[in-house]
């Protein structure tokens, strides 16, 4: 893979923020961050570059909850006509106590997966994917299981019980919180971390054959704003508990580690999720193994309502470079 132009999303603060810092100092040569805002986005790539002494960042305003910034967003980058050769899909949102509901109708810690989506088949679309991409989204260790406090839906029986089996309505019903979902935020961020993970595994069956995604976890890292809207009990109990266990929590840079190390994996894993080793949150991640990842049936699903609720595949119209009018990657 060149390093030449990553992509970063939510790159204000945090992880995000730590990851372009970290591409700058292994040598990229542009780095995309975005923000919500774009004042915010700019106020962040000045930083970067007054940090890095490099004048690499290129602003970028997204927010991955509102469809119309994320079409925004990618018409601006079809302007510049320059193909991204890492995206690196970070922005995310731990679930708040009460429910919120996006404009949009998602769950707001399903949203960002939505707008990830748009972005990422738009950018296919368009031809803007280097050849040899790399594409990496942020999961987290709730997806697999085993977790305290974090329970994630048995899909399967969910679907068997409420939709006659149908496991992408199941799987919309998660993603929008709607009918037979009882809201719970931990288990609502467990499900959003598992349909990324689902999510990535049928998006790696229809990449085109040099390019490869993965589900990266970076471990627990408390000092972001990931966080910022979480239930008391969370915020304020276990984040604080957890910050005083050993090899538990780790600094934002530590953890953005992982994403730079992933964008290095071949496609021999792609469609992988990697996260710490079992009843860990830090230190080495390694190929995560429960048997639930690996359901094909339940990934096609996540795939499938990912598409429903976006209004977005590979059949529908989206922007594509002026010189090559006709071209869909897949």
């Amino acid at each position: 893979m060149k390093h030449s132009i990553a992509l970063v999303t939510g790159a204000t603060s945090g992880l995000g923020y730590a990851a372009a810092r970290s591409l700058a100092e292994k040598g990229w040569g542009e780095i995309m961050i975005t923000g919500r805002s774009l004042a915010r986005a700019k106020e962040a790539a000045a930083q970067l570059a007054a940090e890095t002494k490099r004048e690499i960042f290129t602003p970028l305003e997204l927010e991955m909850d509102t469809p119309a910034s994320v079409q925004s967003a990618l018409a601006e980058l079809v302007k510049q006509g320059r193909a991204v050769d890492f995206l690196l899909l970070n922005a995310g949102l731990v679930p708040t106590k009460k429910r919120v509901i996006t404009a949009a109708g998602v769950e707001a810690s399903q949203a960002p997966l939505i707008g990830h989506h748009q972005l990422t088949v738009g950018l296919l679309r368009a031809d803007l994917l280097s050849p040899n991409a790399r594409i990496v989204i942020t999961s987290a260790e709730p997806a697999r299981g085993g977790v305290p406090m974090f329970k994630y839906t048995d899909l399967p029986a969910f679907a068997a019980k409420s939709y006659q089996g149908n496991r992408t309505a199941a799987v919309e019903a998660l993603i929008r919180n709607g009918p037979n979902v009882k809201y719970a935020p931990n288990n609502a961020y467990a499900d959003a971390k598992l349909i990324i993970a689902w999510w990535v595994a049928a998006l790696a069956r229809r990449l085109p054959s040099g390019m490869a995604v993965y589900a990266v976890s970076p471990g627990a890292s408390n000092d972001t704003k990931v966080a910022r809207n979480a239930g008391p009990l969370l915020k304020y109990l276990m984040i604080p508990i957890v910050n005083l266990i050993p090899g538990m929590n780790q600094t934002p840079e530590t953890a953005a580690r992982r994403y730079l190390q992933a964008s290095e994996f071949g496609t021999d894993v792609s469609g992988q999720f990697f996260a710490s080793a079992q009843g860990k949150f830090s230190g080495p991640m390694e190929v995560q193994r429960q048997a639930h990842l690996y359901d094909r049936a339940s990934q096609e699903a996540a795939w499938q309502a990912v598409v429903k609720v976006s209004g977005v595949d590979s059949s529908n119209p989206a922007p594509l470079r002026p010189h090559d009018p006709n071209k869909i990657l897949y």
